[in-house]
């Protein structure tokens, strides 16, 4: 599925996934929050029951331990279970949007906010900060994509910017704030990741990573559709239904 670049074509016309090809992002870890990986990968294997041996945890160089030179990134490793503490990262991921002064840019494959992230996208739009989120206009579920939708009205009032995303299936989880805090990881803006699901993110803290960040993400808005608030306001009943009906379902998505 992977196989068609994962930028597609804003002229390309609206195939499967299979076709087009799906848009993600991967972030290459090295240093000391390798081992932390490791661990979390070892601690599930295990939690799951699965057959095989698992190799021994490599020893840390102790030169990694030392503080970071100026000018390198910082890597925090943040995971969760649906068995312990699921909201590490949403609280990381809330901290950092309450506390943006300049902007928030967000690329999310799955996106149904729950009132306290809906509160915080809002408020950070109307003190100012540039919001914008690029989301898919097409999905693998439905009920999810016009769960996400049925949020569009307040988002946008607030001031938000939101840009859809139809020329591939969009699957990445990113998001760049203030061009110095950055995340890429598995968790999805919606109830199932925080509540149900076992995720992990790595939060990264540096000007270098979060202005290629920022490349990518102007690429993304580049090559996504703009809701405009006019025309959206202005949307037929039948996509107001569908957005109504996955409201109702939007804690299990």
């Amino acid at each position: 599925m992977y196989s068609s670049a994962s930028f597609g074509s804003r002229a390309s016309k609206l195939r499967s996934p299979e076709e087009d090809g799906w848009r993600d992002t991967h972030v290459r870890i090295e240093g000391p929050a390798v081992r932390r990986f490791i661990e979390l990968f070892q601690d599930t294997w295990r939690r799951q029951a699965c057959e095989g041996e698992l190799a021994a945890l490599p020893d840390i160089d102790p030169d990694s331990l030392k503080p970071p030179e100026q000018g390198e990134r910082l890597v925090a490793v943040i995971e969760s279970t649906a068995e312990e503490d699921s909201g590490r990262f949403r609280r990381a991921f809330l901290g950092a949007i309450e506390g943006a002064t300049d902007s928030v840019h967000i690329t999310m494959a799955y996106f149904v906010p729950d009132p306290g992230m809906l509160a915080a996208l809002t408020r950070a739009a109307q003190r100012g900060v540039e919001v914008v989120l690029v989301l898919p206009g097409r999905s693998d579920s439905w009920l999810t994509l016009h769960a996400g939708q049925s949020h569009y009205d307040e988002l946008l009032l607030a001031g938000v910017r939101i840009h859809e995303k139809r020329d591939a299936l969009l699957h990445a989880k990113t998001a760049v704030i203030d061009g110095v805090w950055s995340t890429v990881g598995s968790s999805n803006l919606d109830w199932r990741s925080f509540v149900h699901n076992d995720e992990v993110n790595a939060v990264i803290l540096g000007r270098e990573f979060g202005a290629a960040m920022e490349r990518l993400f102007a690429h993304d808005v580049e090559q996504a559709e703009a809701v405009d608030p006019d025309a959206w306001a202005q949307r037929p009943a039948g996509p107001r239904l569908k957005e109504w009906l996955a409201r109702r379902f939007e804690y299990w998505l």
